[in-house]
C-alpha cells in the first residue's frame, strides 16, 4: 500500500506580495455581508461583485494560443457559435459543460488553452488597473478578499469574512499592489475581490469562473467596456454567472 503523504502548504504570509494580510479588524468588508435586496446569492453577478452599484460589467478571462491572449469572440467565430453577456465558456467552444465532447485539445490554429479559472488572471488585472484608478479617490487605499481554499498557502487561522458561498482573507494595499502576488510565483491566485476605500467600486472573481463582474458607476462601467484590452459585456445585478 503507498504510503498517505499530505499535500505541504506554506504558512499564512504576513504579506501577499505587497498586499498586508489583516488580521487585527475586518471591519472594511463589513459591507460586503450585509443582507440588502440586491446582494444577491451564490451564482449571481452582484453575489459575486458587491451590492449596490449602479451598473455592472462581465470581464472576459481570455483563452489562449501559444501562450497569447485570444478573445472569446474569435474562439465563437471560429467555431460558428456566438458571445452574449450570459455566454459559458463551453457554450462559445461548442463543448458539453463537463467537455467530454471535446475531440481534440483546442482548435488548431485558434486557442489551445481554455480560459483561467478563478481571480482576474494577471493580464486581465493589469489592464483594469489604470480604468479603476480613474473612477475613485482613493487608489492608494484599498481592500482586497482572497478565498482561503486556494490551498497553496494555510490560511487556516486566519481570520476570514464571509460572501456568498465562500470564505475571504482580507488584505490590504494600494490599488496598483493587486497585481503582486505573482511576485511569490507565476501561479499565485490574484485577490478575489478589490474594491476602494470610496467603496467606488467592487471587482469579483470566483475559483469556478472564467469571468470576472465589476460593480460601479455607469460612467466605470462604460469605460470598461471601451477598453481595447478587455472583452467586456454588460450584466445586472441578478444575471447568473455560471
Amino acid at each position: 500500500m503507498d504510503e498517505f503523504r499530505p499535500v505541504h502548504r506554506a504558512p499564512a504570509p504576513q504579506w501577499y506580495g505587497r498586499l498586508r494580510v489583516r488580521t487585527d479588524d475586518l471591519s472594511p468588508a463589513r459591507w460586503l455581508t450585509v443582507s440588502a435586496p440586491d446582494c444577491g446569492a451564490f451564482g449571481t453577478v452582484a453575489g459575486v461583485s458587491g451590492p449596490g452599484f449602479e451598473a455592472y460589467a462581465r470581464i472576459l478571462h481570455p483563452a489562449s494560443r501559444d501562450e497569447r491572449p485570444v478573445r472569446w469572440s474569435a474562439v465563437a467565430a471560429a467555431h460558428g457559435t456566438r458571445v452574449t453577456p450570459g455566454s459559458r465558456w463551453y457554450e462559445v467552444a461548442g463543448l458539453d459543460s463537463d467537455y467530454t465532447n471535446a475531440s481534440e485539445y483546442g482548435l488548431p490554429g485558434v486557442w489551445d488553452e481554455h480560459p483561467a479559472e478563478g481571480p482576474p488572471p494577471p493580464g486581465v488585472a493589469r489592464a483594469l488597473v489604470p480604468v479603476l484608478a480613474r473612477h475613485t479617490t482613493t487608489p492608494g487605499r484599498c481592500w482586497f478578499g482572497l478565498w482561503n481554499g486556494y490551498g497553496r498557502w494555510d490560511f487556516d487561522r486566519v481570520p476570514c469574512f464571509e460572501t456568498p458561498g465562500r470564505e475571504e482573507v482580507l488584505l490590504s494595499g494600494t490599488l496598483a499592489d493587486a497585481v503582486t502576488p505573482v511576485s511569490l510565483d507565476e501561479f499565485a491566485e490574484l485577490p478575489d475581490l478589490w474594491w476602494p476605500a470610496d467603496r467606488a467600486w467592487c471587482v469579483g472573481g470566483d475559483v469556478d469562473l472564467t469571468s470576472t463582474c465589476v460593480g460601479g458607476t455607469a460612467e466605470l462601467i462604460a469605460d470598461l467596456l471601451a477598453t481595447a484590452e478587455l472583452e467586456a459585456h454588460p450584466v445586472a445585478a441578478g444575471d447568473t454567472v455560471g
